[in-house]
């Protein structure tokens, strides 16, 4: 019988560390990770048959679930008509289209297929249309794996970034600094000082990569006012939160309109498809209208456009993103509950379909406040859950995910696991 500890001994022999991506592997949390052989509505099933309610969402994408029959139906019926042509489609017209209607500030759009590539794009569009190199970006904020973003702070907050990973020259990360989120004195300070040097900012609007951190008040509507003073470009990282914390994304709740914005996961119903767009005399800028070079052979690829399409149609119902934010809360705020009820300090937060659960008293705001979390707490939290069949996002870093096929079921079932997990760890 094939087991997740066999494929995944196997798997380290031709895959580095055994995972195409490294947060696969439970570094973080310990143990062997779950391979995966199919999903259905709120839950799937790992090689060894186990099944699982789950709460990664693929990362996010699967709004509506797994194996969403609508979305399946026209994912073979655009197979049968060829998997890619590298010619316009008809597909591609009508995808710009509706994310420029259900997104106002976008009044262009270029679909690439991974959000990396579209805040890569987004970045050197920005250096393209204002003729400046600098970047700024926020601790804790991940935008993809581009070396101008994969950069951390330097010693001082207003120091050039420092290289976060290997293989990035130390003389591009100069180019990117690097702020603390939600602080917004170190932005005026930095705009004083260097403002007519930035090229754009990038943010996440709700952070999501340091688990989920909300935006303090008057933190966006400051990067806004800071921005379009001194002419960089704002640029809302949205491939997280897009249509996942609501229908018009961060920006429509929080009366935000950006520059550029960065789209993936939910616009591609699961399949690999992203898109950046924003103001048109900035987009214009792109080649073949423009100097700046941008090109993808798989970019509107017809069958993850189909997906995508069926995907946003679907998040489109009336009241929707309002019943998700209320099966959301109920989930975050029983498991809270049960927690502290068990001793172990808790605090959440949620919008739409996404979620933050912090084994800490007060809600972080900041990266610093995020690492004062307990994750030896988090860490024996998920194992219980995981043998209870509740899948959550391994590790303590990063944010979870409900479905609009999540129920009452699983809901009760989860919150039922987590009173034995808790009491098992006292």
């Amino acid at each position: 019988m094939t087991t997740n500890q066999k494929l995944f001994e196997r798997a380290q022999q031709f895959i580095p560390g055994g995972v195409n991506s490294p947060v696969r592997a439970f570094r973080s949390v310990g143990g062997t990770p779950r391979f995966l052989t199919r999903g259905k509505g709120p839950r799937v099933w790992d090689v060894e048959g186990k099944e699982y309610i789950d709460y990664v969402c693929s990362w996010g994408p699967l709004l509506h679930g797994h194996a969403h029959p609508s979305v399946i139906q026209a994912v073979q019926a655009s197979v049968e008509r060829g998997l890619s042509f590298g010619a316009p489609t008809a597909l591609e017209v009508e995808m710009a289209e509706k994310l420029t209607q259900l997104l106002p500030s976008l009044e262009m759009v270029r679909l690439t297929s991974s959000g990396t590539e579209a805040t890569m794009s987004a970045i050197r569009l920005a250096r393209g249309f204002t003729g400046r190199n600098l970047i700024v970006k926020f601790e804790g904020c991940y935008h993809g794996h581009g070396d101008a973003l994969l950069v951390k702070a330097g010693s001082g907050a207003l120091t050039f970034g420092q290289p976060d990973s290997g293989g990035i020259p130390a003389e591009l990360a100069a180019q990117t600094l690097v702020l603390e989120y939600n602080h917004m004195g170190q932005l005026e300070e930095l705009f004083s000082t260097r403002g007519n040097q930035i090229a754009a900012v990038i943010v996440e609007p709700v952070a999501g990569n340091m688990n989920m951190v909300l935006p303090r008040p008057g933190f966006l509507s400051k990067l806004r006012e800071l921005t379009t003073a001194h002419g960089s470009v704002l640029i809302f990282d949205e491939v997280m939160t897009g249509f996942r914390v609501a229908l018009g994304g961060a920006q429509s709740l929080y009366g935000i309109r950006p520059d550029l914005t960065t789209l993936g996961k939910v616009i591609g119903g699961g399949m690999p498809l992203a898109a950046f767009g924003g103001r048109r005399d900035i987009m214009e800028y792109l080649a073949p209208l423009g100097p700046v070079y941008q090109a993808g052979t798989l970019s509107g690829n017809p069958v993850a456009v189909t997906a995508g399409l069926v995907n946003l149609h679907l998040a489109c119902a009336d009241g929707l993103y309002e019943r998700l934010g209320e099966m959301t809360r109920t989930l975050t705020e029983g498991i809270v509950e049960v927690g502290r009820d068990a001793g172990y300090p808790m605090s959440t937060c949620s919008l739409g379909g996404m979620f933050g659960l912090y084994f800490r008293e007060k809600l972080p705001n900041t990266l610093t406040e995020v690492m004062e979390s307990d994750r030896f707490a988090f860490n024996a939290f998920f194992q219980g859950m995981l043998d209870e069949g509740i899948y959550f996002a391994p590790s303590a870093f990063e944010a979870g995910f409900v479905s609009t096929v999540h129920t009452s079921l699983e809901l009760d079932q989860t919150l039922s696991a987590a009173e034995r997990v808790f009491k098992q760890l006292r």
